[in-house]
């Protein structure tokens, strides 16, 4: 599966998972900043730039105007599946000072899931991802480790939580009641299944330095 790196211009927290040959680089914005700061070269910048001046140093930048339907990163994910990526690793989008962005790039989350995609949202020592009729399996990488669901959209049926501090079997969860917040791994690997219905789901991973 193509794999498509995404740095946007909120706080970064450190590479998890690094390039490799043949993988494609698209910063959003004045996440070029950030690709300078980690050593990567992107292989396209697009964005309105509002938040950084166009890079005129490079010939693969790719202007939109201000105002637009997509977020800088929504442009970048788009360009990502139309280059025939299916996994997708998205980097400085969470943090900063704009709470609205982090929450449009969650929703992104689940608009990959719903073309298919797959995609890891990295946040300070936690990671989120999307998913849709299926079952997700998480390795213990922390002691007592945080596990937490989401249902932001339609409600989520047929919901189970495996190898935690606290199981849900065939439960309902709902966009207005956080009842699957804040869980903990107790199992080498724990396990999240949604029968029906789309789920953000996110877990602690250890500090980089651990690693």
């Amino acid at each position: 599966m193509k794999r498509c790196f995404i740095v946007s211009a909120g706080t970064f927290y450190g590479l998890r998972e690094r390039p490799l040959p043949g993988d494609t680089v698209i910063a959003a914005d004045a996440g070029y900043r950030t690709c300078l700061q980690a050593g990567l070269t992107p292989n396209l910048v697009v964005g309105d730039f509002d938040s950084m001046d166009r890079p005129e140093e490079l010939d693969n930048v790719r202007c939109a105007p201000v105002e637009k339907d997509d977020t800088d990163t929504m442009l970048a994910v788009k360009e990502g599946l139309a280059r025939g990526c299916g996994q997708f690793y998205l980097y400085g989008c969470t943090g900063g000072r704009r709470m609205d962005h982090t929450l449009a790039n969650l929703q992104t989350l689940l608009w990959l899931r719903h073309q298919g995609a797959q995609a890891l949202l990295y946040d300070d020592d936690f990671v989120y991802t999307a998913i849709r009729n299926e079952t997700l399996t998480i390795r213990k990488e922390v002691e007592w480790g945080l596990v937490s669901v989401f249902c932001m959209g339609e409600p989520a049926r047929g919901v189970f939580e495996t190898g935690m501090q606290y199981f849900l079997t065939d439960a309902a969860l709902c966009s207005d009641q956080p009842m699957a917040v804040s869980n903990h791994i107790l199992e080498e690997t724990a396990s999240v299944t949604v029968r029906d219905g789309t789920l953000l789901v996110g877990w602690q991973l250890p500090p980089l330095e651990q690693r």
